[in-house]
């Protein structure tokens, strides 16, 4: 039989900030989905997001329960990859290496993705099958200027949606009638987190460090801000709160106590002017990464697309077009399509199409040759 013809069952496990997405897929079916919804104030009980494991693994068998979904037999289990160190974009085999470095932060992201990896490995020791990581978090593609900052050995890093935003570029270029690799995009996830980048010519070449707090603040992140303004807020002892600020506690939830997009846009239909001014001040500060990116390709854009979950709201649409459309066409793709680019790309695994490739254990940038600290930008 054509492996083109056989039926292959992938479980996908997809961890983000405020959410645990769950899909079983059939080749390109998507059987059952759940995308369960995990508030800021029960996340911060968790002193590290290595923490919340056990507490998202009950989320999984509740859902297997629920839908009385046997994974015996399973293809592939997918797990959204995230705290490892960078590497170029691609299709990974989960191995022990790559599982344990995820644990460690070895890329310096401490982001609920990196519980992806771990889950996947859990159901694998029960069910068995190929384990596959796809896109992670840390992907990274950036052009050097990116990477320089004004202080000698501190680096930005990656730390993007990388995988939603690769699958609407794609999407999107298929649409109009183009390769990826031919188009010009400013691609923006805006969800719980926001990732505002710049892609040119199928490399993702700049955009914020969402997975580290940079850009614009969120309903689970502060955002970026002056040092001097951190310096006078917090003082040593605080170390630990201001990393939870820069990923779960920032953003909305240090305004209103809750993550919850919908319950503070409530407030903003109500004519709530704490909750107008907040919700208004994230979008212009979304605006303002746009334009950023706009200059890195210096003017020659071929789309805006906006996707992720907030899209949902059509003020955001609303105000970013106001503000950006002159740049670009702005697209919009509401909600996001990781769930199906991790079962596209282990079923092109599965089906021979294309080989999955080994965790290299070491970052794809290692520092720049000049630089004492070549080498030592990973913690």
């Amino acid at each position: 039989m054509k492996k083109e013809n056989q039926k292959y069952r992938i479980f996908i496990i997809n961890p983000g900030s405020t959410s645990t997405k769950l899909s079983l897929f059939e080749n390109e079916t998507n059987l059952f989905t759940t995308d369960v919804f995990h508030d800021s104030s029960l996340l911060k009980e968790f002193p590290t997001v290595n923490d919340q494991l056990d507490y998202r693994m009950d989320v999984v068998r509740d859902f297997l329960k629920d839908n009385q979904i046997d994974l015996t037999g399973i293809d592939a289990i997918v797990g959204r990859g995230g705290g490892c160190c960078p590497v170029p974009s691609g299709i990974y085999r989960i191995d022990n290496r790559l599982i344990q470095d995820t644990k460690e932060a070895r890329g310096g992201v401490r982001h609920a993705s990196m519980l992806g990896v771990q889950m996947a490995e859990i159901l694998w020791r029960h069910y068995g099958g190929q384990m596959f990581m796809i896109d992670p978090p840390v992907v990274d593609e950036l052009w050097e200027l990116a990477r320089v900052t004004g202080v000698d050995g501190i680096y930005r890093k990656a730390g993007c949606h990388a995988l939603n935003l690769k699958a609407t570029a794609r999407k999107h270029a298929a649409v109009i009638g183009k390769k990826y690799e031919e188009c010009n995009f400013i691609v923006c996830h805006i969800d719980g987190g926001i990732s505002i980048t710049a892609h040119r010519k199928g490399q993702m070449v700049d955009g914020n460090n969402a997975g580290g707090g940079e850009g614009p603040f969120t309903p689970t992140r502060m955002g970026s801000m002056a040092i001097t303004d951190l310096l006078r807020h917090f003082g040593p002892e605080d170390l630990d709160r201001l990393k939870y600020l820069c990923s779960q506690t920032g953003g909305l939830s240090s305004y209103f106590g809750t993550s919850n997009s919908d319950t503070v846009h409530k407030l903003v239909e109500k004519g709530d002017p704490k909750a107008t001014l907040i919700w208004n001040a994230m979008i212009y500060q979304i605006t303002k990464w746009i334009g950023a990116m706009s200059t890195v390709l210096k003017g020659q854009v071929d789309g805006i697309l906006l996707t992720g979950g907030l899209l949902r709201f059509p003020d955001v649409e609303g105000q970013i077009r106001e503000s950006c459309q002159w740049i670009a066409p702005v697209s919009v793709y509401v909600g996001e399509f990781e769930q199906e680019a991790m079962a596209s790309g282990a079923l092109r695994v599965l089906r021979g199409e294309e080989e999955a490739r080994q965790y290299p254990g070491k970052p794809v940038w290692e520092g720049f040759s000049f630089s004492s600290s070549a080498g030592d930008s990973l913690p």
